[in-house]
């Protein structure tokens, strides 16, 4: 079973920048989260989602189209790889999510960027956010332009659960990680 040490040992072998990584403990935590939310073991999928965008850097334009084949000879397994790829459904490839763990890092990957961005605009980052708030910035859509809202709700829809409750358990995940994700309070 594919474990966060092991997941930040894969990762650093095809990654670079920061804010791929900063990106990826984004993603841990909020699936972290929706591990808990299902009954499922959190550690687990928390190293898959720090995992998901393993080809991403050296293939921007082909994502998920190298992954596969080095994680498999890694030692990942076939569902792990499985989860991974399926958060490209539509956008990279055909795989469609189908467990709660494909639906959920389908949808966290997206939805943690809305909440990052909302979270550095606040005296006190993601420490005391509340849904409302996160709501107002998720329904302008100028804001945080680049994550794309239709593939939220698309994943909430999978998931049959309302985009504020998938947010409310993202934020409350990512809190536990504040000064990880560098949305502790501002000094």
């Amino acid at each position: 079973m594919l474990t966060l040490d092991r997941a930040k040992e894969l990762l650093a072998l095809t990654t670079t920048e920061e804010h791929l990584f900063l990106h990826a403990k984004n993603v841990m935590a909020a699936m972290g989260g929706m591990a808990k939310h299902f009954g499922e073991d959190a550690d687990h999928w928390r190293a898959i989602g720090y995992l998901h965008d393993y080809d991403y850097e050296q293939y921007p334009t082909e994502h998920l189209q190298h992954t596969e084949e080095p994680l498999k000879a890694a030692g990942v397994s076939d569902e792990e790889i499985r989860v991974i790829l399926s958060h490209g459904f539509g956008h990279c490839n055909d795989v469609q999510p189908v467990t709660n763990a494909e639906k959920s890092l389908f949808t966290v990957d997206e939805l943690t960027g809305i909440i990052q961005a909302a979270a550095r605009m606040r005296p006190m980052g993601i420490t005391d956010m509340e849904i409302s708030s996160f709501m107002k910035k998720f329904k302008d859509k100028k804001f945080a332009a680049k994550c794309d809202r239709e593939i939220i709700k698309q994943g909430c829809e999978m998931l049959g659960m309302e985009v504020k409750e998938v947010a409310s358990i993202c934020i409350e995940a990512m809190k536990e990680y504040a000064l990880e994700l560098q949305l502790g309070p501002k000094e």
